[in-house]
């Protein structure tokens, strides 16, 4: 409770955990079990967590690592912790924060007054390391892009982005699920063709064969396609790379890689795709960035539209992500003007 009354008020939790130190009698779907490498019991060192991770989730800590394991995933942590991580831990979980993330956090936290009395975690060299992820990581960075990248559509066909270019959008991503072969590669070629035209930059969803043929601008991946995509491939070819995230775990593994740019969302619900989590909010949002504004380009995405896009870009996050503010739009050319003044403006304030 001394931790938990250093992080400001939140939501109850969805989910209530509950902290194992010892296995129970009876392993419940949220329990969190907890492994101590160095001081199991013979009789508890029989019981691997393998055995019972599918019924609860499993922490094994060692001096040097804590791996979570949740859900058949595995979440492997490396770096300093202070004495008090478990607790910091316990309090994240209340505050809301799903497992992965709240152990991150609880690596990261530090008593308030080594943080100028600020008691949430913000300082980056603080946070703890993913581990497994070198493999992955290109030999070099991707290609930077713009740090404000500013409005940033995502439209479903080439039409839309010759649209939107017309406009004046500069920045944009084609997102298109459902095309055929064919029928995608001459999409993608087209938009590329057109951004290239306007001197814009233009990111292809998912497809980053395709759009490396078509020479595009950049890519943007979800966490999922992580294990398939051939992110060397992408970066010698000199596409820049934007990678989703959903919480701290998976900033982890963004920064990692080195990306151009990294999305961070859902902000708010969003009916445009199915979203792993549950909406992020601005309080959350305002965190991510304090976090990583010096480490990365920032994109806030997810239910985003005119009547909130001002409060998303006084969090300091350099771009948004609009969808239906766009494509459901009655006054295209007015909707595209009142959301580019709003950056124009809070670019003002700023300044």
């Amino acid at each position: 409770m001394r931790i938990r009354t250093h992080l400001g008020q939140w939501p109850s939790p969805a989910i209530r955990w509950r902290l194992c130190s010892t296995l129970p009698q009876s392993i419940e779907a949220n329990d969190l079990i907890i492994l101590h490498r160095d001081t199991l019991t013979e009789d508890a060192d029989q019981h691997e967590p393998s055995q019972f991770a599918a019924a609860a989730g499993v922490l094994t800590v060692t001096a040097e690592t804590i791996t979570l394991r949740l859900g058949g995933t595995v979440h492997p942590l490396a770096g300093e912790r202070s004495d008090d991580w478990l607790a910091a831990f316990a309090a994240f979980l209340e505050c809301g924060f799903m497992p992965p993330d709240a152990l991150v956090l609880a690596h990261a936290w530090r008593e308030p007054h080594r943080l100028e009395g600020n008691a949430w975690p913000i300082d980056y060299a603080n946070f703890p390391r993913v581990l497994g992820l070198d493999a992955m990581r290109p030999s070099v960075p991707f290609a930077a892009c713009p740090w404000q990248l500013g409005l940033y559509p995502v439209v479903a066909s080439a039409a839309w982005v010759e649209r939107l270019l017309e406009l004046g959008v500069k920045t944009l991503q084609l997102r298109a699920k459902t095309l055929e072969h064919a029928t995608l590669q001459a999409e993608i070629k087209r938009a590329v063709q057109a951004a290239r035209h306007h001197h814009a930059q233009l990111f292809i969803n998912d497809h980053w064969q395709l759009a490396i043929e078509a020479g595009a601008y950049g890519v943007h991946l979800g966490q999922e396609d992580l294990q398939t995509a051939q992110l060397q491939t992408i970066a010698n070819a000199g596409l820049r790379l934007g990678l989703s995230t959903h919480g701290y775990y998976e900033m982890l593994v963004a920064c990692h890689l080195r990306p151009s740019y990294i999305a961070l969302g859902a902000v708010f619900a969003t009916t445009t795709k199915s979203m792993p989590t549950a909406p992020q909010g601005l309080t959350r949002l305002a965190h991510y960035v304090q976090l990583l504004k010096k480490q990365v380009p920032l994109v806030a995405i997810g239910g985003i539209d005119q009547a909130v896009l001002a409060d998303v870009l006084a969090t300091g996050v350099g771009s948004a992500a609009v969808v239906r503010a766009i494509t459901e739009a009655s006054d295209l050319p007015k909707a595209v003007a009142t959301l580019q003044h709003a950056f124009v403006r809070n670019l003002d304030l700023v300044e």
